[in-house]
């Protein structure tokens, strides 16, 4: 009997583990060939004439050494000029940044000395802007020429609340090891982003770059510490839904070091957990089906299930190779004992800035799940603030 439940528990954690990495995005591919059988084609704008007012809000916070390469691709960005409106906000900067950007005209300055995070600065930024599509940004990420029309084209359809573009990281071979697990990351999400979107909605945005109808924006509570997913789900609750339009990128330089990546990683998982009390709507799937199953599958299995059933499925993995050896079962031990000892020596490489392309994925993984252990221990204990000290950036990018 007992070796019935460790091989259920073993079984049921390998199932678990694949659906959520892989399994889902199979079964969400399959999902998307059989809708685009009877898509229609999406609504368009016809002309230059009908394209709506764009504002580009830009949330800056001591960037003085990045702020002039910001100011000047928001400025080249294509778009109508008399049609995009130019906002950086900078509350609590100490630095340069408000007296380089107030040097330009075409830009409209937001800025007030007391520091109450980013969320708050969103909620006030909000009221200020006046068109009806707003596009938020990070100001240490360069836009791509194009992203305000590729953004733009998608609210031709009036049941699209919100638009995510994509996140990019830079690299090359000066980056640190970080960069490599960083970027392979971002790109198997945009797979699974567009995939989510072409079956109904992504389940998300990534704060770097984001639109909302400025209608349906809905503040955040000041205290919430991923704002970007919050805001951008709360589209969905109110029955609209979110593209995602890998076109419109945003590029960013990678974490300096792993020591880095592990702050911002450790505080967006702190914050996922808040999300899910926040979002609580979004786990009933009677009143929102096909968004309660992209929202669990997609985020809620990865950021509780997932990283137990790691540890599950290797004492599970131990106990019946103990208990009823098997060539299978033992197997499947080493191959673990194996994935696990790359991950590490990845960690330790990687701790050094040392490339080594072998460990890349094992690392990462390895890194994510652990990230999300110490994230539900800050979010438990209340210990991440929204004012968080940002995680430097590697200086060696393009």
């Amino acid at each position: 009997m007992i070796l019935t439940i460790i091989n259920f528990i073993f079984w049921f954690s390998i199932a678990l583990i694949f659906y959520s990495y892989v399994g889902y995005g199979i079964l969400v591919w399959i999902l998307v060939r059989i809708k685009k059988l009877w898509k229609k084609p999406a609504p368009l704008f016809t002309d230059e004439d009908s394209l709506p007012h764009v504002a580009l809000v830009v949330a800056a916070y001591n960037e003085q050494d990045f702020i002039e390469r910001k100011i000047a691709n928001s400025l080249e960005l294509d778009y109508p000029e008399h049609k995009l409106e130019l906002v950086f906000i900078t509350d609590g900067s100490n630095d340069l940044t408000p007296d380089i950007i107030r040097k330009y005209n075409k830009i409209q300055l937001l800025h007030q000395p007391e520091r109450r995070g980013k969320v708050a600065a969103m909620n006030r930024a909000i009221h200020q802007v006046k068109a009806p599509i707003v596009v938020f940004c990070d100001a240490n990420t360069l836009l791509n020429k194009e992203c305000i029309r590729n953004i733009v084209r998608h609210y031709a359809d009036p049941k699209v609340g919100g638009v995510a573009g994509e996140k990019r990281i830079w690299q090359n071979t000066a980056d640190a090891a970080a960069a490599a697990g960083e970027g392979l990351y971002w790109k198997y999400e945009g797979v699974l982003k567009k995939l989510d979107s072409d079956l109904y909605t992504t389940v998300g945005a990534a704060g770097e770059l984001f639109s909302v109808r400025r209608e349906l924006f809905e503040s955040a509570p000041e205290g919430t510490i991923i704002e970007d997913f919050v805001q951008s789900l709360k589209l969905c609750v109110n029955g609209y839904v979110l593209r995602y339009e890998p076109d419109a990128y945003a590029a960013e330089a990678p974490s300096a070091s792993i020591k880095e990546e592990m702050k911002r990683k450790v505080r967006i998982c702190a914050g996922a957990f808040q999300a899910m009390v926040l979002l609580k709507d979004l786990f009933n799937v009677f009143k929102y089906p096909v968004v309660s199953f992209q929202f669990i599958s997609h985020r809620i299995l990865r950021w509780t299930l997932c990283p137990i059933a790691l540890i599950t499925l290797l004492i599970s993995n131990i106990l019946i190779v103990v208990m009823a050896p098997s060539p299978f079962f033992t197997l499947v031990l080493i191959l673990q004992g194996a994935f696990y000892v790359t991950g590490i020596t990845g960690w330790i490489f990687a701790s050094r800035n040392i490339r080594l392309k072998a460990v890349y994925v094992p690392f990462y993984f390895l890194f994510m799940n652990i990230s999300v252990f110490i994230g539900f221990n800050r979010f438990i204990r209340n210990k991440q603030t929204v004012l968080w000290e940002k995680a430097a950036r590697s200086q060696s990018h393009a």
